[in-house]
């Protein structure tokens, strides 16, 4: 064997071993997840047929001036014929948001440790997405306290000693600026999305970027466990797909 053969077959090995490497790797960070959809249609979830399908592979939720949405709606994640229930988990996923209008508008969220309304309907804790970035990635309470804080800030919410059917929410710190987060976010395009509950500790990344974290110590408010659902927003026309959605629970 020359020198110029032995070179070549000592960078293959190289390059090789690298790839296992990488693989490994790889299916290491994926150990002890579970796929929430099979990539072919809505089975394992349950949302007005009108609103949600399955397109390209993806779960897509569209609204059109034909079909609009009657309030905001949700597509509910199912365990056989019941809910999905979580409660401490990591849950990962890509999403892609598209307004069909002219104003813009394009509004959706992942529901977690929520409660189930009539007419798929929820209300509790959102990651909240949207077309226009600056609320993207934040914690949102569907029909309950509203937006939690503003990308980068972290924050503790505790019940107001004033007035205890209100919640005090205290800013405990930044971990970045909004701008600079808000640069991660790929309009019209996938987005990596994870979200991670454990105990009363809240966390949200995107694109590998966190954009929320939130200890909820508001006791009367605080869910340890829930549904999981996505939103379709009432208003404007809009699409939003989420797909290679994946949970592991957390001990």
């Amino acid at each position: 064997m020359n020198r110029f053969t032995h070179s070549l077959v000592s960078s293959c090995v190289i390059s090789l071993l690298l790839l296992v490497g990488c693989a490994l790797q790889a299916a290491e960070s994926e150990a002890g997840f579970k796929s929430l959809f099979n990539g072919k249609d809505l089975t394992g979830w349950a949302g007005r047929p009108e609103h949600w399908s399955v397109e390209e592979g993806a779960i897509t939720g569209r609204t059109t001036k034909e079909k609009p949405a009657k309030g905001n709606n949700f597509l509910i994640a199912k365990d056989g014929e019941k809910n999905l229930v979580v409660g401490d988990f990591e849950l990962r996923l890509s999403y892609k948001i598209v307004a069909n209008n002219t104003n813009k508008f394009g509004d959706s969220g992942i529901q977690y440790r929520s409660k189930e309304l009539p007419d798929f309907v929820v209300s509790g804790y959102q990651a909240n997405l949207m077309v226009t970035k600056p609320l993207t990635g934040i914690l949102y309470e569907e029909k309950g306290r509203g937006i939690i804080h503003q990308l980068g800030q972290k924050v503790v919410i505790k019940t107001d000693p004033n007035d205890p059917k209100k919640p005090k929410i205290e800013q405990a710190g930044t971990f970045g600026k909004s701008d600079e987060i808000q640069k991660s976010f790929k309009s019209d395009d996938w987005n990596d999305y994870v979200v991670i509950a454990k105990g009363n500790h809240l966390q949200q990344f995107i694109n590998g970027v966190q954009t929320a974290d939130v200890t909820d110590e508001d006791e009367a408010r605080a869910a340890k466990s829930g549904i999981l659902a996505f939103q379709i927003h009432a208003g404007q026309p809009m699409t939003v797909q989420f797909k290679n959605i994946r949970i592991k629970e957390l001990e």
